[in-house]
């Protein structure tokens, strides 16, 4: 399978950073960026200063290093950040220490935090919905419901955002279990040789709040009528029935959607970025050989995509014990147009 070789004109390198990166997401300018700690490691939430600074989000009590992960006033691991369409910072903590361990109890939240006074306004208690191997992966909004997915188990969290009740859904469906992940053209496998798999990982709400479309890291993008998830009453033959195999995608690093209902999918496989459009269509929105691994995306106000390229393929995890990482791990951007989904964030 071959690379891309040059490098596109339209991308242009952000932020460096001496860690692996795999969130970014902006408030009012401000740069926020998730170290899974991959590599090593160290602060999970920063603020990324221009000056090169990173300021530990909302302080370093949060971001401790333990010997032993612990919840009371600390993440355990975070995966994902976003700011959501009330303009806070919300955090994923999975729960988990890494992908295959075991929670941690109270571990699995969803973390809000306010930009402007740096502190934590609410956390949703996710236990009644995560399993013994779960791994909380990633989180989008619509209206006052978040959905977030579990890549270690497979299944989807309905939490209704007022009272904070989590749900479990399509626990295990298919739709939610992963194949063996693939980038650059090569089966990925973990420091014991076996191969890896990622249950479902990315997902995203239609702007009309519809569908929410939500896949493997492997690929295979779904989707469902969100009134099927969103009433507890339906049960889960019904909800199962309800699901729609849409694309069959590669294997997927991040993904993201804009106000036009276009998703925009990094193909790991391939270093490159397609979009998917409500109708289906596909197509190569760029190639570049700096897009390594690109991972959760944003789309800000002014149309820009921002790509972490992660490089999460060349991590000890997934690539058979070894350190191939070359930094620094740079977030890229480039202009699409087109500003993001408002049911998602402003």
């Amino acid at each position: 399978m071959a690379l891309p070789t040059r490098e596109d004109g339209r991308v242009t390198p952000v932020v460096a950073n001496d860690r692996v990166c795999t969130g970014v997401t902006t408030v009012d300018g401000r740069i926020f960026v998730s170290f899974p700690g991959a590599d090593e490691p160290g602060v999970q939430v920063a603020e990324a200063l221009p000056d090169g600074r990173r300021v530990p989000w909302p302080d370093e009590s949060w971001n401790a290093v333990h010997d032993e992960p612990r919840p009371d006033g600390a993440y355990v691991h975070v995966n994902g950040l976003r700011a959501g369409p009330d303009g806070r910072l919300w955090i994923v903590d999975s729960g988990a220490p890494g992908l295959g361990r075991p929670q941690v109890p109270g571990g699995a939240r969803l973390i809000v935090t306010d930009p402007g006074s740096r502190e934590v306004t609410r956390i949703y208690d996710l236990k009644v919905a995560v399993r013994e191997h779960s791994y909380v992966d990633d989180v989008r909004f619509n209206g006052g419901t978040a959905y977030l997915t579990d890549a270690g188990v497979g299944g989807l969290i309905v939490l209704d955002l007022a009272s904070g009740r989590a749900r479990r859904v399509l626990d295990g469906h298919p739709s939610t279990r992963g194949r063996p992940l693939v980038a650059d053209g090569e089966v990925l496998r973990g420091p014991d040789g076996a191969e890896v798999v990622l249950h479902v990982d990315q997902l995203e709400v239609s702007p009309d709040g519809r569908y929410l479309y939500y896949q493997p890291a492997s690929g295979g993008l779904s989707r469902i009528e969100t009134r099927w998830l969103d009433d507890p009453s339906v049960t889960p033959a019904t909800v199962a029935a309800h699901v729609e195999p849409w694309l069959d995608t590669p294997t997927t690093g991040g993904t993201a959607i804009d106000a036009a209902g276009t998703i925009y999918l990094a193909d790991a496989e391939r270093r490159r970025i397609l979009t998917v459009s409500p109708e289906r269509e596909v197509a190569t929105l760029v190639a570049d050989p700096r897009l390594a691994w690109v991972d959760a995306m944003w789309v800000d106000a002014d149309g820009d995509l921002w790509m972490p390229a992660a490089q999460l393929h060349r991590t000890p995890g997934l690539a058979r014990g070894e350190q191939r990482v070359e930094y620094p791990v740079w977030i890229y951007r480039m202009s699409v147009g087109v500003p993001p989904a408002p049911n998602d964030h402003a």
